[in-house]
């Protein structure tokens, strides 16, 4: 499953609601706003810790560029371009927009 969560860490609680059901084997996918979550001090740095590779992190490299924030980039989290978006959903069978 793919999960692609657009909003921002402070402004609603969809990150946290898709990590508690992100499984092994799922990739989350990081854009618009979301992408504050791949930096320092985020609730997703602190998941990164505990589950290692279990789950996949991906975050939309010009949603980052726009926001200034792509050296910042969390390790363990992989910037991906549109056509890198486009490749992660024709990868899964599944996807859910966390909204």
């Amino acid at each position: 499953m793919l999960h692609i969560v657009n909003k921002s860490h402070h402004q609603t609680s969809s990150l946290a609601s898709c990590l508690r059901m992100a499984l092994p084997g799922h990739a989350v996918l990081l854009i618009e706003d979301g992408v504050y979550a791949a930096t320092a001090g985020s609730p997703l740095e602190a998941r990164l810790r505990e589950d290692g590779s279990q789950v996949r992190y991906y975050a939309l490299k010009p949603d980052m560029d726009a926001r200034g924030m792509a050296s910042r980039a969390l390790d363990g989290v992989t910037l991906v371009d549109y056509g890198g978006f486009v490749d992660l959903v024709a990868e899964h069978s599944v996807s859910n927009s966390w909204l």
